[in-house]
């Protein structure tokens, strides 16, 4: 594990230091830098590892939705974010499509879609999308 001083920061919670710590050595056993040649199923196989993992569930806000929370925890996210890139580059950016996609739908879709694509976005059985458009 890398060195975790910054851990001790005062914004931290123990609830996030045992989150870094857990999430270090499940991605020690689980991401490999390797991807091979096919990046798209390489992503989608990780997106599966990581909801199996049960790490997708902080990108989904809404525990009846199969969010870890209530809210999604911005702390929590920065240290997935930055344990996985020290790990994989491609897990990292597994995790934080599904949260860029699950993020839009936590914030302001409705019930019906909460209730239809959250819980597959955190089991990694639903891959998450975002688009924006400007006229």
């Amino acid at each position: 594990m890398a060195d975790t001083a910054y851990l001790e920061w005062p914004f931290f919670e123990d609830r996030h230091r045992e989150l870094a710590v857990a999430l270090d050595a499940w991605a020690t056993a689980n991401v490999s830098q390797e991807h091979g040649r096919d990046v798209d199923e390489a992503c989608k196989a990780l997106v599966r590892t990581l909801g199996a993992g049960g790490w997708l569930r902080h990108a989904v806000a809404g525990t009846a939705h199969g969010g870890s929370g209530s809210a999604i925890d911005t702390r929590a996210v920065c240290l997935i974010r930055e344990t996985l890139a020290r790990h994989s580059g491609l897990a990292d950016f597994a995790f934080a499509m599904q949260g860029l996609g699950s993020g839009a739908i936590s914030l302001h879709g409705t019930e019906a879609q909460r209730q239809d694509y959250l819980p597959r976005v955190a089991a990694g059985q639903a891959i998450a999308a975002f688009a924006l458009s400007e006229p």
